[in-house]
């Protein structure tokens, strides 16, 4: 193989790559980036064999050829070259060595044969549609701080998309949950995925989604089957050099029926202007204590008070105006959690719909039914 390549083409598709690519690989193979010249194109292809990043950048081939070198390691050669430089990459006959050259900059990496590079793409996709990124995006935006991280729970360690009819229309809703919280968003579902399966697409690959949405107003497919699921983040057009290409394994697991945990008939409501009280939780929290973070809320009379008591530091309360008129109530909450729910609120009002201090709270944007979190409440 031999391939020359502008530096910023290069850099910015092993960018995409390189970071799913773990630090430290008991499988040698597993920590090298895969580089095919052909048809005037360099491909670029990385995987920790549960997903799979892959790109195609223009490329001057003079040789068609293929093999895999130390990801983290090329990447960081190619950052510090300079600006404007062009990049060769050329294998040497003994099979075990690619030279890159750049300008003055002359390097050696030691290579393993290509054909050791796993494959995750195998398989056949049962349904494809489109989605813009800004969507999409936004669906994993609002819904992915509240995936659990406890390993037990496999099947909460990824965000559940399905589609589900609501009010006579189909929606495309993903969903979150750690047991202490939950986040729902959804859109008007694209022409496609009727009739798909529901899938847990895993909190590493929802990292990336976040990631590789670099254009909003550009369209991303999507495929699924019952085991993976691949995104097609465009470049100049699908299937062109620089679209790239996600494909991960899903969640092999059932995501818990959490349609019983959003409540229904809480009656109380409050409505707070969201500003106000995100900066009131995040004052009166710094006296909490790292392990409680509880923070009480009090309401009643047109006024909501937020205090916290610790024994080891002193106490703090804050009063905000709201608009509240039924009876009153004290309740307790995860201060984090509270502020990790109001970061995602889009207008300018949150409305808490409460029921007693012992179930769940429901919050929302004023307005709007589009997105929906369900908090736990905490002794105080």
């Amino acid at each position: 193989m031999k391939v020359t390549v502008e530096r910023a083409h290069l850099l910015k598709s092993l960018n995409h790559v390189h970071r799913v690519v773990e630090r430290r690989n008991t499988i040698p193979i597993l920590s090298n980036v895969l580089l095919r010249g052909e048809g005037g194109e360099l491909k670029l292809k990385a995987t920790d064999l549960d997903l799979e990043v892959s790109e195609a950048i223009p490329a001057l081939v003079a040789e068609t050829g293929a093999t895999t070198v130390p990801a983290h390691m090329l990447y960081d050669i190619v950052r510090k070259l300079p600006d404007g430089a062009q990049v060769e990459l050329a294998t040497r006959n003994d099979g075990a060595t690619l030279d890159l050259k750049s300008g003055r900059s002359k390097f050696s990496l030691q290579m393993l044969p290509e054909q050791d590079f796993p494959d995750l793409t195998a398989g056949t996709f049962t349904h494809r549609f489109a989605l813009p990124a800004a969507d999409l995006k936004r669906l994993v935006d609002r819904t992915q701080f509240a995936i659990s991280t406890e390993e037990t729970r496999y099947y909460l360690n990824g965000i559940f998309f399905h589609a589900v009819e609501r009010g006579g229309d189909l929606q495309f809703r993903a969903v979150a949950t750690d047991g202490h919280r939950l986040a729902q968003a959804e859109i008007v579902a694209p022409h496609g995925c009727e009739g798909m399966p529901g899938i847990i697409v895993p909190r590493k690959t929802v990292g990336e989604i976040q990631k590789l949405v670099e254009d909003p107003d550009a369209q991303v497919g999507i495929e699924l089957s019952d085991t993976k699921i691949r995104f097609t983040f465009a470049g100049k057009g699908e299937g062109e050099a620089g679209a790239v290409v996600l494909t991960s394994k899903l969640i092999d697991g059932t995501f818990p029926e959490y349609g019983r945990v959003i409540p229904q008939a809480n009656d109380k409501e409050l409505k707070v202007d969201r500003d106000e009280f995100a900066a009131a939780v995040d004052r009166v929290s710094t006296i909490s204590s790292e392990r409680g973070r509880a923070v009480k809320l009090t309401v009643g009379d047109g006024r909501l008070v937020l205090s916290v008591v610790n024994p080891d530091s002193g106490s703090a309360t804050e009063e905000l105006g709201v608009e509240y008129e039924s009876e009153p109530l004290d309740i307790g909450f995860n201060s984090r959690y509270l502020l990790d729910i109001a970061s995602q609120l889009e207008t300018g009002t949150a409305v808490f719909r409460l029921a007693d201090p012992g179930s769940p709270t429901l919050i929302h944007d004023f307005g709007q039914t589009n997105a929906l979190y369900v908090l736990m409440p905490m002794r105080v």
